[in-house]
């Protein structure tokens, strides 16, 4: 089996590509957001709770147009045990966003990727998703 180092490191690249995508839909391709979600994920945006496929495309439909930009980017994998032996990974990200006609803010968000493997192929889904604006860091 992995050492886990290399997994460490497999699953902080599969993060990073993960990341990138997920803000290139949300800014330029919002229909598609929710093909990145798990057909029961939740989302807390700012204390407000979504769940479930259909209710996140609702909402982020209602979402003014966005522009992201994300300055620090941090990974680690979830014990399978805690996670029923799926392969889970924690992302956090901190950044910037500019939401039409809104003043850029400064926000915080975390994801848990769950992998799916259907014919040898994995993909990475949102199970869960929690979205913060904070404070600018002075």
């Amino acid at each position: 089996s992995m050492n886990f180092k290399t997994y460490v490191d497999q699953a902080c690249r599969a993060a990073e590509e993960f990341a990138n995508i997920y803000y290139e839909t949300m800014d330029k391709r919002r229909r598609a957001l929710t093909k990145l979600y798990q057909e029961k994920a939740t989302l807390v945006w700012n204390g407000n709770a979504v769940s479930g496929q259909a209710a996140l495309a609702e909402f982020f439909e209602k979402l003014p147009s966005s522009d992201f930009q994300i300055t620090t980017f941090d990974c680690q994998p979830v014990h399978e045990q805690a996670t029923e032996n799926h392969n889970t990974i924690l992302i956090v990200t901190y950044g910037f966003v500019k939401f039409d006609g809104n003043e850029q803010q400064y926000f915080n968000q975390s994801f848990l990727l769950t992998a799916q493997t259907t014919n040898n192929s994995t993909v990475w889904k949102i199970a869960s998703d929690c979205f913060r604006f904070l404070d600018s860091p002075n």
